[in-house]
């Protein structure tokens, strides 16, 4: 499995800008349709909502990739 390490500059982050940031799509509205999808996981449960708040501390799931968030 592939880790992904992403240090969060404020609050949080969108879901679906968190997928463009790391670089697993190309923009906002492909993040969007990835989570859509039903194939993104945060803290192991399905997310379905497209700008779901991610904190520091989460870890969310795409397929064999692991992003984890932490506090800048």
């Amino acid at each position: 499995m592939q880790t992904l390490d992403f240090s969060l500059q404020g609050e949080f982050v969108e879901l679906n800008q968190l997928l463009k940031l790391v670089g697993l799509c190309d923009s906002g509205g492909a993040g969007k349709a990835i989570v859509a999808s039903g194939d993104v996981f945060v803290d192991g449960q399905q997310e379905l909502r497209k700008t779901a708040k991610i904190r520091a501390g989460q870890t969310v799931q795409l397929g064999d990739i692991r992003i984890t968030v932490s506090a800048e």
